[in-house]
């Protein structure tokens, strides 16, 4: 084995004294070792992945060699409060400068940072832009003592990207301005148009490129048809009883209703979205990241920089932007590294809806097209027969094999040759333009009715159009409605059909002629039966919550009373339980109930700061079990 170099060397035994960890994980120790020699660094490593750690050692480090503050650039209040409470748990100096501080508390610390006491300071790219703390900067680089930019979600720079922040743009003016302070810039999400606008925009031609596997291989990604959006929540969400979660919906009256419904259905449900005031926000995030079992029902204003790693699920009421969008989000679920569920309803009116939204906006053509693009392949991967996870990673340009754990892998979706039954629903499509031309009602026909006519209904708008005269009447009693609306669904997802308007009317697209004509074939899924409601977990479940069913009774009641602890210990604090220890720690402990200072320094994610501020209660609470 090599000797490590002295970067390496040093930053893991930071690894080690602080954080509590003896070894880094994956390109780590990599990515750390790049930017304590000087150099700039884009990571791509997916939620959960430890991106923190690749700015944090290397923050340490340098401060420790005398090089002054890293600064960590980061568009999310709630992550800078996350990190710096638990950089100080850990005995490091660290702050945040954002507009939850008063002029008072801001110049506080705007004073311990030109007196060289901090070792990172988190702010906003707005403030980081501004004339006078580029000044400030300045001067702390004349000095030498500017060790390291950390640029955070750095997807946001993007236009590509599906959270596009302008602010971001600014960035640039870090390299420019300060051209010897090594940049580390790191998202969890970003496919290849993403990555090369974060290059160009962020002037990191010269930075070498870190890319772990996105793969998140203990989430179980489910998509389900959407039949009865509460009954199959409910279903769901049996067997997540005690359980934190994030339900996504689109809009934000969806959000409160559903958090309302919920709520009276008893459990504990709050709404999340950019029109609440910004106080009810917090104290919703707070509860959400302080107590467990809460379960937030948010719209995308909700999630980036979330830390909190037991949410065992992500659910989605409707369709995301985008794949990576849809990843983002899902990838809240499970960061702890246990079972967690992926959960998402999809119709009809998500398609719509979201071609609608690119159709209809003011954006420039080629932008339309991307993003025309990008939803195209969120679809494929809903209506995908095959491997959901194959398809998620592929998007990002990393190869892989069927998983096993998807809904697909687990129960196989039936297939069908829909290529007779998709030429009858596209040439009565193409039957109502005919019959409609030079009426003021051309084409107006959505799906209800295009069922109807299909089926043989003689209904009274039917009837008032004199459908019933087209030869395409009742060629489609061999499907059920259901199993239209699938075909339909699946037909609109790959371009062959399109919904327009204020009524919804269809249309064909370009691609039906070869449909018509018999020159393409089409193999879809077959609509699946209702899911059954899944089975709540047990009391004696719940109240262990032990995360491993193999624990003996000894560890598993050790657990509980430490995680009691923890919670009590948490609350007195104001902080979130798992910025005291995270449940792999208190579980590690439980396992070999240390009778010792000196024995439970070993103990994975316990620094030297922990072992001094809660090792003689942690010794207590073994004694007592």
């Amino acid at each position: 084995m090599s000797t490590p170099s002295p970067q390496l060397a040093a930053a893991t035994r930071v690894l080690s004294e602080v954080f509590g960890y003896p070894f880094f994980r994956h390109q780590q120790g990599d990515i750390v070792e790049h930017v304590l020699l000087g150099h700039d660094a884009l990571v791509l490593m997916p939620t959960g992945g430890g991106k923190s750690l690749c700015y944090q050692v290397p923050a340490i480090v340098r401060q420790r060699a005398g090089l002054g503050v890293a600064v960590v650039v980061s568009p999310l209040i709630a992550l800078m409060h996350d990190q710096v409470q638990a950089l100080a748990e850990v005995g490091v100096d660290a702050a945040f400068l954002n507009s939850t501080l008063g002029a008072d508390e801001a110049s506080a610390i705007e004073r311990r940072l030109t007196a060289g006491e901090l070792t990172l300071l988190y702010a906003a790219p707005e403030r980081v832009t501004t004339p006078r703390f580029l000044a400030t900067l300045a001067s702390l680089y004349q000095r030498g003592y500017l060790s390291l930019f950390a640029i955070d979600e750095a997807h946001c720079v993007s236009q590509w990207g599906h959270d596009f922040r302008a602010e971001y743009l600014e960035l640039a003016v870090l390299h420019e301005r300060f051209p010897n302070v090594p940049r580390l810039a790191l998202t969890a999400t970003a496919d290849a148009h993403t990555q090369k606008d974060i290059v160009a925009r962020l002037q990191l031609a010269q930075a070498r490129v870190f890319t772990h596997s996105f793969d998140r291989p203990n989430i179980r990604y489910r998509i389900v048809e959407r039949d009865n959006p509460r009954r199959q929540l409910t279903g769901f969400l049996a067997a997540h009883a005690g359980d934190a979660g994030i339900i996504y919906c689109g809009t934000r009256k969806k959000t409160e209703e559903t958090a309302a419904w919920l709520s009276s259905m008893g459990r504990v449900a709050l709404p999340y979205h950019a029109g609440l005031e910004a106080a009810i926000r917090r104290q919703h995030q707070d509860r959400f990241l302080r107590e467990d079992g809460i379960i937030i029902v948010a719209t995308v204003a909700f999630g980036m920089g979330i830390d909190k790693p037991n949410v065992r699920f992500v659910a989605h009421l409707d369709l995301p932007k985008n794949i990576e969008a849809y990843y983002q989000e899902t990838g809240r679920a499970g960061r702890d590294g246990e079972p967690a569920q992926a959960w998402m309803l999809y119709g009809l009116s998500d398609v719509v809806n979201q071609r609608r939204m690119i159709d209809e906006s003011t954006a420039e053509a080629e932008f339309k097209r991307v993003q025309r693009g990008k939803l195209e392949a969120l679809l494929a991967l809903a209506e995908a027969h095959d491997c959901r996870r194959v398809r998620l990673l592929s998007y990002f340009g990393e190869p892989s094999k069927p998983c096993g754990n998807c809904d697909n892998c687990l129960n196989p979706p039936e297939i069908w040759d829909a290529s007779q039954p998709a030429q009858k629903l596209l040439s009565c499509v193409y039957r109502f333009a005919q019959h409609g031309e030079g009426s003021s009602s051309a084409r107006s026909f959505g799906a209800g009715h295009l069922i109807d006519v299909l089926s043989g209904k003689r209904t009274d708008k039917v009837l008032a159009n004199r459908h019933e005269t087209l030869s395409t009447f009742g060629i489609g009693t061999e499907l059920k409605e259901a199993e239209w609306r699938s075909l339909l669904r699946q037909l609109v997802a790959k371009g062959h059909v399109f919904v327009q308007g204020e009524f919804n009317t269809l249309s064909l697209g370009d691609s039906a002629r070869a449909i018509l004509k018999g020159e393409q074939a089409l193999v879809m899924r077959k609509p699946t039966a209702p899911e059954p409601a899944q089975r709540k977990k047990s009391r004696r479940a719940l109240s262990v919550e032990a995360l491993d069913h193999d624990l003996d009774t000894s560890t598993a009641l050790r657990l509980v009373a430490l995680r009691t602890w923890r919670r009590d210990t948490a609350k007195a604090r104001n902080l979130p339980a798992y910025v005291i220890f995270h449940d792999s720690t208190l579980t590690e402990i439980a396992r070999r109930a240390p009778d010792s200072l000196e024995s439970l320094s070993g103990i994975t994610g316990l620094g030297a700061k922990k072992l001094a501020a809660y090792g003689d209660a942690i010794l207590s609470v073994l004694a007592q079990c």
